[in-house]
């Protein structure tokens, strides 16, 4: 190994704020197969041109620069991931690099009953899906499309493949699904996951957020301590998101109070979209065009270069600089306008990976 490879490898990478890069969250696909009134309301979205879409072998090979620099664990997500063809090989591919002590999964459910065991058998560790809901008719409202069964199915055939540690999580609204909470924990002890309830967050996209539908972390605890009893909070994980907590029988269930607590100061998180776009702050309204420096022909040490400037430079705290707006009184109205949207699709949550 040369002395600049070895480096490079070696030297901790940490931004202004001394968090360190650990995390990638990469985005194989823009696309989804539900329109999810949170995430994705508009029927009709601008999509990424598929020729700018990262091959397999690309994006493996930019993660090895990512974990050059100190990222072990990465998250594929998209859109919907399991639209992208062939996922398994893409894994195996990951896999090669031995630096990567862990890849998960966040999918909506719809495609997994099909591709499950092929997911398992190609090495992914982990695997998470989003339900918001139990109730047929309210996912219906929710997404738009008819496949709460598919979701069920495919929540039921992690087990059989052999994967252990299914995650659930549920974007909590004050109105909308807020009596599921107890539900969807008793539904969890039934499949043998844990659930996580995620505060409805401030996108900014194209969903009509507004603070009056965030059901706070507390809220969530007060609802559920009545139903049963004392909830014991649990040691906190590094940087992990969610605060996880324990029920008098030893269920555990996790909430990501990322609207009313942002977990900002902690977030070692990159994200990097289908085609190539870095983003060090899920709400970055900017980022770093790293397909174009690689199909350039950019050689490791100066891609390794590029992410080095690009995290030490960092400076995002996006969750709390809307907190901030909120309090002020400064926030009003959706925060990138609907036509901008249509225009860049990288400022949609769908592209890079939520």
């Amino acid at each position: 190994m040369s002395e600049s490879v070895k480096d490079s490898v070696d030297a901790a990478v940490v931004d202004k704020y001394g968090r360190p890069l650990r995390s990638l969250r990469l985005s194989v696909t823009d696309r989804c197969n539900l329109r999810c009134k949170y995430c994705m309301p508009e029927q009709d979205y601008v999509w990424l041109p598929r020729e700018d879409v990262l091959t397999h072998e690309e994006m493996a090979g930019l993660t090895g620069y990512f974990t050059d620099l100190g990222v072990d664990r990465v998250r594929l997500t998209g859109g919907e991931p399991l639209l992208r063809r062939n996922l398994p090989r893409l894994i195996r591919l990951l896999l090669q690099n031995r630096r990567v002590t862990d890849i998960a999964l966040t999918t909506n459910g719809i495609l997994l009953a099909e591709q499950a065991e092929a997911l398992y058998e190609a090495g992914l560790d982990r695997v998470t899906v989003s339900l918001d809901t139990l109730r047929p008719e309210r996912f219906r409202q929710l997404t738009r499309r008819d496949e709460y069964e598919r979701v069920l199915e495919g929540i039921e055939s992690v087990a059989r493949a052999g994967f252990t540690g299914l995650k659930l999580d549920t974007v909590a609204i004050r109105g909308f699904n807020d009596d599921e909470l107890v539900g969807l924990i008793e539904f969890g002890k039934q499949v043998q996951a844990e659930v996580r309830f995620i505060e409805y967050m401030d996108v900014g996209g194209a969903n009509d957020w507004s603070q009056e539908q965030v059901f706070s972390r507390a809220e969530m605890l007060t609802l559920l301590s009545k139903y049963y009893g004392v909830i014991e909070p649990m040691p906190e994980r590094g940087a992990a998101p969610a605060q996880r907590y324990q029920l008098p029988d030893g269920t555990t269930f996790g909430i990501i109070p990322s609207t009313t607590t942002p977990f900002c100061a902690t977030c070692d998180r990159s994200r990097v979209t289908a085609d190539g776009m870095w983003y060090r702050c899920l709400y970055a309204t900017t980022g770093t065009d790293l397909r174009k420096t690689l199909r350039a022909g950019a050689s490791a040490d100066e891609m390794r270069a590029l992410l080095r400037v690009g995290w030490e430079g960092r400076r995002d705290r996006g969750a709390e600089e809307r907190k901030e707006l909120e309090r002020d009184g400064l926030r009003v109205g959706r925060l990138i306008g609907i036509e901008k949207l249509r225009e860049n699709p990288h400022l949609e949550m769908h592209a890079r990976g939520g």
